[in-house]
């Protein structure tokens, strides 16, 4: 199996190609530069592994939540390669690879959401796969709703936005935690190998980023009203 991912949903851009379970990834923090780098780091993964686009199986993408122009970004990204080739598209939660940099059998990652919020996903790992245990979402850190239960491992931004509000109100409640983890795409192709190898890749123009806030249509014309592009 052969997948081309993309993660562009925060402040990290990472592409990654999966070689029937060996990986191969560009990752860099680079903000606003994910639309300048993301293509050519894809380009020269392929040729590094001497592998033409069409010898692809599909394109995976990091869905978000995340900054609404990064997701929008990886999504434009995949949809363009995989209408092209006539492959399907392995769309990954953004959080769930975010949680797959953590040990343990609970998983709560969190990403910085700007504006005083974060968005949030509680994870059970069995095996090698991620289970959702509640809906993922957005919100204050003190006000999101999160799962029930001790021994979480935390990681992402999200924990130490708003002065580590999150931190505080789980407290002991947290077993390990890494706040300065960022998602990446050799996590997306992980993930989505045994997804595409059970037949839950989708059409290109089937796939629907996942942005959580309801105001982003209004933020986008109000935006256009103002005359300034859209960041988040």
């Amino acid at each position: 199996m052969k997948l081309l991912a993309f993660e562009t949903s925060t402040e990290a851009c990472s592409v990654a190609l999966w070689l029937d379970g060996e990986v191969l990834e560009r990752f860099e923090v680079v903000p606003r530069r994910h639309a300048e780098l993301a293509l050519p780091w894809a380009e020269a993964l392929l040729a590094e592994a001497g592998i033409a686009r069409a010898q692809l199986d599909a394109v995976a993408v990091g869905r978000g939540p995340g900054a609404f122009t990064g997701v929008r970004l990886g999504v434009a990204l995949a949809q363009g390669i995989a209408l092209a080739l006539d492959r399907p598209v392995v769309p990954v939660s953004t959080l769930a690879a975010l949680a797959a940099q953590a040990g343990g059998a609970r998983v709560l990652a969190a990403i910085d959401a700007r504006m005083g919020e974060i968005y949030l996903g509680a994870f059970a790992r069995e095996g090698d796969s991620l289970s959702p245990m509640q809906d993922e979402s957005v919100g204050a850190p003190d006000a999101v709703e999160l799962p029930g239960g001790d021994g979480w491992h935390a990681v992402g931004t999200g924990f130490d936005a708003v002065d580590g509000a999150l931190r505080a109100r789980l407290g002991d409640r947290i077993a390990a935690l890494d706040a300065g983890a960022l998602p990446r795409a050799a996590d997306v192709a992980r993930l989505a190998a045994p997804m595409l190898a059970r037949g839950e890749g989708i059409a290109p123009e089937r796939v629907e980023p996942a942005y959580l806030r309801n105001q982003v249509a209004l933020t986008l014309a109000q935006q256009r009203a103002a005359g300034s592009p859209g960041k988040r």
